[in-house]
């Protein structure tokens, strides 16, 4: 009974350390001061007008979608065939090339920014639209491959095997039988490396150029200059958008089959 009990203090304890923060945040993006506080004094949706009406929000928020979107495409075109390779065949120093692929993920924030800064527009001088775009493809394909292997590793092999007995060539198999299998796998990879590329503030930061910035770099130079809760009814719709996009896929693909 007592470790019960402590062990419900604890998961207490942690819960409100997870959502307080968020519910003062929900809280003060709607004060009517001009400055963050907490407790608010008047109620106001100003604020809220205002994120619509910050043009580097705006644009940053565009970016951010569009750059997220093709760099897991992107990420998800070239991890999956992969995953399936790393999975299905015997490669000498397999675990090797699975520490290769996932270095970004363990590899702090800062350096991959800024040896991705030195190489992209430093020595090979591409635009800054297509150096983010290969620097979150950069960081969003370990979460692909990782994600995907392991559907692999759990789906029965003797199905594609079946297929093969039955006239299907590898390629056909993969499409046909493999792919459909790993599905709710794919699409799980798909999201975690979306939100992780959109997120993303390091590469971001080395990577943006002048006037060209993602959302959390725009967040962040907003805040050196502004404390009003401007940011906080920004932070507040991403958070509704999230939740309905999660919503969404609860609705058409079922959280409880995403493994």
């Amino acid at each position: 009974m007592r470790k019960q009990k402590g062990m419900t203090i604890i998961a207490i304890f942690v819960f409100l350390f997870l959502f307080l923060p968020l519910l003062l945040i929900i809280i003060t993006s709607f004060g009517t001061e001009s400055a963050i506080k907490f407790p608010i004094k008047g109620f106001t949706l100003d604020w809220y007008l205002n994120v619509f009406q910050t043009e580097s929000f705006i644009s940053g928020f565009k970016l951010s979608l569009t750059i997220g979107v093709l760099a897991t495409l992107l990420a998800l075109l070239i991890g999956v065939p992969i995953s399936y390779v790393l999975n299905r065949y015997k490669i000498t120093g397999k675990s090797q090339f699975k520490s290769f692929f996932l270095s970004p993920t363990i590899i702090p924030g800062i350096v991959v920014g800024y040896v991705l800064f030195q190489w992209i527009v430093i020595k090979l001088g591409f635009s800054v639209f297509i150096g983010l775009l290969i620097g979150h493809f950069l960081i969003s394909l370990p979460y692909i491959i990782r994600v995907v292997g392991s559907s692999l590793e759990k789906m029965d092999v003797s199905v594609e095997e079946a297929a093969w007995t039955l006239g299907c060539t590898r390629q056909k198999a993969f499409i046909k039988i493999v792919l459909p299998n790993i599905s709710s796998g794919i699409f799980a990879s798909f999201m975690l490396a979306f939100v992780n590329s959109f997120n993303n503030v390091p590469v971001s930061m080395f990577l943006s150029g002048p006037g060209v910035n993602m959302l959390p770099t725009s967040i962040l130079s907003f805040m050196e200059y502004n404390y009003d809760p401007t940011v906080s009814a920004l932070s507040v719709i991403i958070m509704l958008l999230t939740v309905v996009m999660m919503v969404i896929i609860e609705k058409t693909l079922g959280l409880a089959s995403i493994s």
